[in-house]
């Protein structure tokens, strides 16, 4: 039997009836696993033991009638979480013998909800990236066509739900990187209100940035996932104590009467006209569905990719510079004194795309410069913040494309890093603002490539948001195309 159609809430249904266990639909994804991922290279661990092992505990506690809201569920994820026992290497070659010894709290509530961790997803290196390429194991490959990227930086989160080899994954969204990629892939991603998910035990990239978000392949399985890891978690001090609604309580509600804004400055010559066409045809669904249409400003959009990169590479800089080969990490000495083993250790253990944003960010935050950019960027980060404060007075949510293009050729973009930068630059606003987005598919490109919509949700409204979402999904059956692998 094969198990890579059948949605979370189909699975559970299965295992609390016992038409299926655990440990076969265990089995059923690691099968999948080996069969498709010398195609798309999107696990860089595969924890086979240890997932069959929790599954047949999985089928103890369904027999005794303990069934929690993932109980028996196969997951994986991006490998940038802290995993007990499990190699936590980045995608880099300067963790590539790291093994965690604690659970990053989003692991441990997949844990404590009964999920099966079936291993660690591919990424770009540190998440530093947007295409999948810039990995110490090897580039991701688009389950849709594997020429292409699948995006990035959470590229094997994305290509393992689209490939069917899990049913959902945990991704990290510093700049686009789980909505991008669930965009190149046709799959649905979340990127949650910077606080809403606990960063604790999430390598960090940049830190006033970065927010855990799940990918699935439909908007109830990501409502689900998010419902898993959201909450306040003390050991976080960015988290906020505000509750957690129940995400699939009123997921059917619609979007009747909702106002939908368009960012004018997010409708630019140059979109690609398969992008356009996919956008444009979804706004017309959700004039059926009954949302009003608006037409709205963002005023400072054009200065984000700039301002996001000053702050990005300056944050990474700072939380880069823990990998010495001291504490952790792979040690290059070669007896040259400690100055000559950090530059060895830092010379053979980065890529060279994590290099490039390390010696940026050094260079915002060197004296003298540090006003003219990382504390300019910073002001106009408010700016941008203040623009999603102001429209929201005017809307409920927003509607955008994800990203400009549909997924690129592999190496296309790679001696390019100004344009690479430039394919997030309609994800990257809503992480210096702070609040949440999504992605869901909306159609495809002549070339048979996934599109995806952006909707984007005022601070804490993942429920409104996901309602949209689902409200257009039920509308649409771009969701349940699969790639042949």
């Amino acid at each position: 039997m094969t198990f890579q159609k059948l949605t979370i809430q189909e699975m559970r249904q299965k295992l609390i009836s016992g038409q299926l266990t655990s440990v076969e639909l265990t089995q059923g994804c690691l099968d999948r696993i080996k069969a498709t991922d010398g195609q798309l290279n999107a696990f860089i661990t595969v924890c086979e033991e240890e997932a069959l092992a929790a599954a047949a505990e999985a089928d103890q506690q369904l027999a005794a009638g303990n069934a929690a809201l993932l109980t028996g569920i196969p997951v994986a994820v991006k490998d940038i979480f802290n995993t007990l026992d499990v190699r936590t290497t980045c995608a880099s070659k300067i963790l590539d013998n790291y093994v965690s010894p604690y659970d990053a709290t989003t692991i441990t509530k997949l844990r404590d909800q009964g999920a099966i961790i079936v291993g660690k997803l591919n990424m770009d290196e540190f998440a530093m990236g947007s295409s999948g390429e810039n990995s110490a194991a090897g580039a991701v490959r688009n389950p849709w066509d594997t020429e292409r990227v699948p995006g990035g930086s959470s590229s094997g989160s994305a290509a393992a739900v689209a490939a069917g080899q899990v049913v959902a994954t945990l991704g990290t969204d510093t700049g686009g990187s789980v909505r991008q990629p669930a965009s190149h892939c046709g799959v649905v991603g979340l990127k949650p209100t910077y606080g809403r998910v606990s960063r604790y035990g999430v390598v960090a990239f940049a830190s006033s940035l970065d927010q855990v978000g799940p990918v699935a392949g439909n908007v109830e399985d990501c409502a689900l996932m998010l419902g898993a890891v959201a909450g306040y978690d003390p050991a976080d001090s960015t988290s906020v104590d505000c509750p957690v609604p129940d995400y699939l309580e009123n997921l059917k509600a619609g979007v009747s009467g909702k106002k939908i804004g368009l960012p004018k400055e997010y409708f630019i010559d140059g979109l690609d006209p398969d992008i356009k066409k996919g956008i444009d045809a979804a706004i017309e669904t959700y004039r059926q569905l009954g949302a009003e249409i608006v037409e709205v400003s963002l005023p400072h959009t054009d200065y984000s990719v700039a301002c996001y990169y000053l702050i990005a590479m300056a944050e990474a800089s700072s939380n880069l510079a823990r990998y010495d080969g001291v504490r952790f990490g792979a040690r290059q000495d070669s007896g040259d004194g400690l100055n000559g083993m950090y530059q060895q250790t830092r010379s053979a253990g980065f890529g060279d795309e994590v290099k490039r944003r390390i010696m940026l960010g050094t260079y915002a935050l060197s004296s003298g410069y540090y006003d003219a950019y990382y504390l300019k960027a910073q002001k106009v980060r408010t700016l941008i913040r203040q623009d999603f404060q102001h429209v929201f007075e005017q809307v409920d949510m927003l509607l955008t494309p994800v990203a400009p293009t549909p997924a690129f050729k592999i190496g296309e973009m790679v001696n390019d890093p100004l344009q690479m930068y430039l394919s997030d630059i309609f994800t990257i606003p809503t992480n210096l603002a702070g609040t949440c987005a999504m992605s869901l598919p909306c159609g495809f490109s002549e070339d048979g490539l996934p599109v995806g919509l952006q909707l984007i949700g005022k601070p804490f409204a993942e429920a409104e948001m996901l309602q949209a979402a689902y409200a257009f999904e039920q509308a649409t059956d771009w969701h349940k195309r699969a790639p042949e692998l």
